[in-house]
């Protein structure tokens, strides 16, 4: 259901992760995004994975949770595995007629699964344990450079903050439309592909009516709030970089490292 997809919700909590600065939490997020890639055998894949895995239990959030956030890209997840598996040398494990499943396939496979459920378990760790205000004050600061070129900084956090949690908020609409469908009669779930998605239709409509009914309702509630962009504005909560956060910094940094010497002197395969 549509209703359980947790990716973009905000889980208060006084975890570890929840008090570190945002700042620290999206540098890390990135840097650990790019080393993910940067991994080029299971080895420092596996290394990037524990790291993943002890920041989902240091943040304190349930991991049903977690396991939700999977639920959006499962067919995408499955897709591309079931795709790599007939790309890659090695040896041949299975001919089906001119497509042949080999051991480099099944490499490939598994490499991109992980790395893939890595990238959104480590998203969702992000949007669980800091709030949209604190994102969008901890984007502003590290895009402050940008200003130089008169890019209008504080604006855009504050869209990429607000498009952020609005996921949660659509995705709850949409499953309340869906189901309101439903009870009229409408039939969603059988039928061939071309049905299914003429029966969305009606879904889509509404849902688009009631997207810009909320849009119109928050430029109104930031009208009359005075809100005029970020020119002059002040924080009520100023960040600060505590002991803590800096040795989190060095751990993330520290793990990068070890990913780039396992690439190079820890050569390793499943098959």
């Amino acid at each position: 259901m549509v209703r359980d997809i947790a990716f973009g919700q905000y889980i208060p909590g006084k975890s570890l992760i929840h008090r570190m600065d945002p700042r620290v939490k999206i540098a890390l997020t990135f840097l650990w995004i790019v080393f993910l890639f940067v991994a080029q055998n299971f080895a420092s894949l596996l290394l990037m994975v524990a790291a993943v895995l002890a920041v989902m239990l240091l943040s304190g959030v349930p991991v049903r949770l977690y396991l939700k956030s999977m639920k959006a890209i499962l067919f995408i997840v499955v897709l591309t595995s079931v795709l790599n598996l007939f790309y890659g040398g090695g040896r041949t494990l299975v001919q089906l007629g001119p497509l042949a499943i080999t051991t480099g396939g099944v490499n490939n496979a598994i490499f991109i699964t992980v790395r893939i459920a890595s990238l959104i378990l480590l998203s969702s760790a992000l949007t669980f344990t800091t709030s949209p205000t604190a994102l969008t004050d901890a984007l502003e600061r590290l895009m402050k450079p940008l200003k130089v070129l008169h890019v209008q900084v504080h604006e855009i956090a504050m869209m990429m903050t607000i498009a952020l949690r609005f996921v949660p908020t659509l995705l709850e609409e949409t499953d309340k439309i869906m189901s309101a469908q439903k009870a009229r009669g409408a039939d969603m779930e059988s039928g061939g592909l071309m049905q299914r998605v003429k029966a969305l239709v009606p879904v889509l409509v509404p849902l688009f009516v009631s997207a810009f009914r909320r849009a119109y309702d928050l430029a109104m509630a930031m009208e009359c709030r005075c809100y005029h962009g970020g020119k002059g504005r002040t924080k009520m909560k100023v960040l600060h970089i505590a002991g803590g956060d800096i040795v989190m910094l060095g751990v993330g940094i520290a793990c990068c490292t070890a990913v780039i010497l396992c690439n190079i002197f820890v050569p390793f395969t499943l098959l």
